[in-house]
């Protein structure tokens, strides 16, 4: 397994290349603001062929560079219908402006192909197989994409903005919902292995069981209903 990460853009947006190996087929994880180059620097090094973007949700730190990726190499673009709106109109999705600087850099819009993702859905895609979990509370049409244990490698959680390394996603923008978000912690994130590593949307990779021990917002919703943590204001 072969997976090529690197943080892009104003917001240090996770994009991430996943493919069985070097040299074969991959798929493209949040090419966010900023992220185009990125992205062909690490096809060009690792030898790799996009079949597909797939999208945690619709935030434009984590979408931003989507048309012009899948255009490039035309291969369609995965995303929740929930946040499809957002590809087109992402400052309606943020609620306010970005302004002039950080809107000329940007190519607002879908890209040709659009497909749409479902809860408990399997994409089968590169030889790999993406278990998709829908998990609002960031965004209405957040998704987690789950990758099995191999022989190499523990079982994977991209976990898009819904997980971070001791901190969650952000629900303070449009669609954001805390207590959804506590509850697609619940349903997404504890039932799995403590070996499970989580690459998220945003800063350093951890592990289910480390955020188990450790995150306070998980810790609460393991412990069942009782006293609340400050929704955070981490990420877009």
């Amino acid at each position: 397994m072969l997976i090529a990460g690197f943080p892009a853009g104003a917001w240090g947006t996770n994009c991430y290349l996943v493919a069985p190996a070097a040299g074969e087929e991959c798929v493209i994880i949040d090419p966010g603001h900023q992220a185009a180059q990125g992205v062909e620097d690490a096809l060009r090094k690792h030898r790799l062929k996009p079949v597909a973007v797939v999208l945690t949700h619709g935030h434009i730190d984590h979408c931003a560079s989507v048309v012009p990726v899948c255009g490039a190499h035309d291969v369609p673009a995965w995303i929740h219908p929930s946040d499809r709106y957002m590809m087109s109109d992402p400052e309606k999705a943020l609620g306010r402006s970005f302004g002039a600087q950080i809107m000329g850099e940007l190519t607002i819009g879908e890209p040709d192909d659009v497909k749409e993702l479902t809860d408990g859905a399997a994409l089968e895609l590169a030889g790999m197989e993406l278990t998709v979990s829908h998990a609002p509370g960031h965004t209405k049409g957040s998704v987690t994409f789950g990758l099995p244990e191999a022989e190499d490698i523990p079982p994977i959680l991209f976990s898009g903005d819904l997980l971070f390394a001791g901190s969650v996603g952000r629900t303070d923008l449009p669609g954001g919902s805390h207590a959804e978000l506590l509850e697609s912690l619940g349903r997404v994130c504890l039932p799995l292995d403590d070996s499970t590593v989580v690459l998220s949307g945003h800063g350093s990779q951890t592990t289910i069981g480390q955020e188990r021990a450790t995150n306070p917002y998980l810790r609460q919703v393991a412990a069942g209903p009782g006293e609340g943590i400050a929704s955070p204001r981490r990420g877009m």
